[in-house]
């Protein structure tokens, strides 16, 4: 028996394991997601733009790194990656992180109005380091993660009017992504190393990021504990490395908090991990090993919908972005073709859920300033 074969066997044969899906409805099925047709049918060929999709959905280029965005006198940012959509009135608002280091990244913005058209176009942060991915609050910011050893979390504006600002509270560490969960009023983070921890932070005070505690994922005997990190700040001993007993993640990546779960992706194993916050359970949501002709490997960045579908970037891989639906069913949603030295990032839906906004990195020249940031439109399904 193969590797992927005897892991797979382990997994379905492990009633721990498949405890809970993830569907919106109370009625729960069986991870690990395995592949299968997707609810869109399957991909055409490639448009104008070099992009793959179901029959019914259109792409459209909406920035280039280094061009400046039409209409706008803003010059798109190198490197976009991990984004969100805010609520702008009829309109809404796309940020993008800038993956560039050595005080180069930050993030920038779109502004669209209600018929989708961009009216603007503005930077919202500057002069930090590798800023990757990141989350967005209830309250209407932008939570941007730096990705370097002693990175920061930075809560921005995306509108654009008010200072961005360092939030050393929630850690220092190689920062990838932040998921807020309103519910237990905490905000999980992901750490891109291959010994990474799965952390969260409660605010002192719900919405006031200034001050609150950090705390790391532990195992014991198979249960599983959050943990205050003694020393936040990292130094001079890592904070992965101030908890015996830390629950390790081989390189954390997007994170994304839906109804009691928050979904993560390790790329170091090709995994979408399901933290059930309401019974304190963790289980695998997918493994490329547990399923045959996986479609989705290089998991990054990722996002949902109303629905119930996970919509999960590559990084590499096909160049696709996957659905994983309630039904446990993994397939392409689309794939960019002709941009092998790329990685897909920054997957996030208007707030109408009618238009799926993201980038490819380094586009066809595989350097950062060759990046591309696009607009998916069609019929998104609304129910699952």
């Amino acid at each position: 028996m193969d590797r992927r074969s005897f892991l797979r066997a382990a997994v379905i044969g492990s009633s721990a394991s498949v405890a809970f899906g993830f569907s919106v409805t109370p009625q729960a099925l069986a991870f690990p997601a395995q592949t299968g047709p997707s609810p869109y049918g399957g991909l055409r060929a490639a448009d104008a733009n070099g992009i793959m999709l179901p029959q019914g959905f259109t792409s459209r280029v909406l920035a280039r790194s280094t061009r400046v965005v039409s209409g706008t006198s803003y010059t798109w940012h190198n490197a976009p990656d991990g984004g969100a959509c805010f609520a702008d009135g009829t309109g809404w608002i796309y940020v993008s992180n800038s993956e560039v280091g050595s005080g180069n990244g930050g993030a920038g913005a779109l502004r669209f109005n209600s018929s989708g058209t961009v009216t603007g176009a503005y930077r919202i942060l500057s002069g930090t380091t590798q800023n990757c991915s990141g989350g967005a609050t209830p309250w209407g910011t932008w939570l941007s993660c730096e990705e370097t050893d002693l990175g920061y979390v930075w809560e921005t504006d995306p509108f654009g009017t008010k200072a961005a600002v360092r939030r050393p509270a929630m850690g220092r560490f190689s920062h990838e992504a932040a998921a807020v969960d309103p519910d237990r009023r905490v905000i999980y983070l992901t750490e891109d190393t291959p010994d990474g921890g799965f952390y969260r932070f409660r605010p002192t005070t719900w919405g006031d990021l200034s001050a609150g505690t950090l705390q790391v994922l532990r195992e014991s005997g198979g249960a599983l504990s959050w943990v205050t990190v003694p020393d936040p700040d990292g130094s001079p001993t890592r904070t992965r490395r101030q908890v015996s007993g830390m629950k390790t993640f081989n390189g954390g990546e997007g994170c994304y908090y839906r109804n009691g779960t928050c979904f993560f992706t390790t790329k170091g194993d090709n995994r979408v991990w399901a933290y059930n916050a309401v019974n304190n359970t963790i289980a695998i949501a997918y493994d490329d090993n547990l399923t045959p002709n996986p479609p989705l490997t290089g998991v990054d960045n990722i996002t949902g919908t109303s629905a119930g579908d996970l919509y999960v970037a590559e990084d590499g891989g096909n160049m696709e972005i996957c659905v994983i639906t309630p039904a446990d069913v993994v397939a392409p949603f689309l794939r960019v073709t002709g941009q092998s030295g790329s990685e897909l990032c920054g997957v996030a839906f208007n707030p109408a859920g009618n238009r799926l906004y993201f980038s490819s990195q380094r586009g066809t020249s595989g350097s950062s300033s060759g990046g591309i940031t696009y607009e998916i439109t069609g019929p998104f399904r609304t129910t699952s």
